[in-house]
């Protein structure tokens, strides 16, 4: 049970640093003119991604100033995100597997 508990875990976290790169990428698209908001598909997709990623990247935001208004907060989440998922949740779940059993 506890494997499974930490795979979830695991994959949930992988699954955000996707949106986190998949949502900086189009909000580069967007800033360069490749995309346009006006479009009813490209608008909901960054609404979704947006709803997503800025609980994770708004602790970020405010502790990092952009750089030459180049945001790099997504970089730092992304390296703390895979260090919980690579780290944390394996040092986290050993005790719960002594407990199970």
């Amino acid at each position: 049970m506890t494997g499974f508990l930490l795979f979830v875990l695991q994959n949930l976290i992988g699954l955000l640093v996707i949106a986190i790169i998949v949502s900086a990428v189009m909000s580069w698209l967007v800033a360069f003119n490749v995309i346009n908001l006006r479009n009813q598909f490209v608008y909901s997709v960054a609404r979704v991604l947006d709803a997503i990623t800025q609980p994770v990247l708004r602790p970020f935001q405010k502790v990092i100033p952009p750089l030459g208004g180049v945001d790099i907060s997504p970089i730092v989440a992304i390296l703390v995100l895979q260090g919980i998922s690579r780290y944390l949740l394996p040092w986290l779940a050993e005790p719960l597997y002594r407990l199970v059993g």
